[in-house]
């Protein structure tokens, strides 16, 4: 057993989330939101850190990390749960951060998101972009939204992503999970194979450029179902980013294919409940709507978001609705809220007097 899976273990039994180590400080845990030290744990050293970091990397990544300081992997602890590693250099030495992968992917029926989202699993093509700040639940989301297509569809299902996080058994479907530096050499490569790969959907962990996304776009186009994720807080502001990744002269054209290929956005946030005792997922929903197609191609953006006002009877939802809902039913404090609303007066009047 390698040293580190003490702290691994002390993680997942204290409902954490993260694990932070850094060279002249003592593990930290991210427990609901917040940054916990580590009980019975000293300062780390620097060839302290690196050696139990060293313990649990193969020869060749340790190299990769040697050489270039920076290392992406999955580390599986059986009978714990599989973990993000993320291996660093920093100011007083070695660093890394492990993001717990839960064994089990939750269904989506029990995540408590709007029962609207299951749209998403039927889709037969296009692109869908799950959204949010590092951290909000992307992952736990379209790994439950993959999980339901699995549970109730024959289809071939190609997942890239850097590192592999949840692994899905096969159940209807036929899966191939793809590790971008083990498998494929980049996010690009990986996408341009999949197309030939006779896949009905294709998950892409992260868009990160504009090759990525251009790919992604013409795989929908295509007619294969296409899930994706960005760093973006709402659905206006993903469309604008997307566009924004294409060369000035190619935006057009990107506006045009966009607005044939996008069926839906789901933009996510997660704020801790108003006991303390956990987190709730908080999202803005767009689908695909007449309307929609004329609002991408005129570069109509701002639009977009009385779309989605305008669209509660087709399940479409407001991040600031959302919010308001939570609040309302007391599972999340006014204070929370409000830090995360895009009206801020309208969250105002919920707050307690100073």
């Amino acid at each position: 057993m390698a040293q580190i899976d003490q702290l691994l273990s002390y993680l997942k039994d204290n409902d954490g989330s993260d694990l932070h180590l850094a060279a002249g400080l003592e593990p930290r845990i991210r427990a609901k939101g917040k940054l916990q030290v580590v009980d019975g744990w000293d300062p780390l050293t620097h060839d302290g850190l690196r050696d139990l970091m060293k313990e649990i990397a193969s020869e060749p990544q340790w190299q990769r990390y040697d050489g270039d300081g920076d290392l992406d992997f999955a580390y599986g602890l059986t009978g714990v749960a599989r973990f993000r590693a993320n291996y660093f250099r920093q100011e007083r030495g070695a660093g890394a951060v492990f993001r717990i992968i839960p064994e089990e992917i939750i269904p989506l029926e029990k995540l408590n998101l709007p029962d609207s989202v299951e749209r998403f699993v039927h889709l037969e093509k296009g692109l869908v972009l799950v959204t949010g700040p590092t951290g909000s639940g992307k992952s736990t989301t379209l790994a439950a939204i993959i999980d339901k297509i699995n549970r109730t569809y024959r289809r071939h299902i190609v997942t890239l992503e850097d590192p592999v996080e949840f692994v899905h058994q096969n159940k209807e479907c036929v899966f191939s999970h793809r590790e971008i530096g083990t498998h494929s050499n980049s996010f690009e490569n990986g996408l341009r194979a999949a197309i030939r790969q006779d896949s009905d959907v294709i998950l892409v962990g992260e868009m990160r450029d504009y090759a990525t996304i251009s790919l992604a776009i013409t795989a929908a186009e295509m007619g294969m179902l296409v899930f994706g994720t960005l760093h973006t807080q709402s659905a206006p502001k993903t469309i604008d980013r997307i566009i924004d990744s294409f060369p000035s002269d190619m935006q057009g054209q990107a506006r045009l294919s966009l607005s044939e290929s996008l069926a839906g956005i789901c933009a996510q946030l997660l704020l801790p409940t108003a006991d303390g005792k956990g987190r709730r997922a908080c999202v803005e929903l767009l689908f695909r709507i007449q309307g929609l197609a004329n609002l991408i191609r005129e570069g109509n953006t701002p639009m977009i978001a009385s779309m989605i006002q305008s669209g509660k009877k087709e399940g479409m939802q407001a991040m600031d609705d959302g919010l308001m809902a939570l609040v309302e039913s007391g599972e999340v404090s006014p204070e929370d809220a409000f830090m995360k609303a895009t009206d801020k007066p309208r969250f105002e009047k919920l707050l307690p007097p100073e």
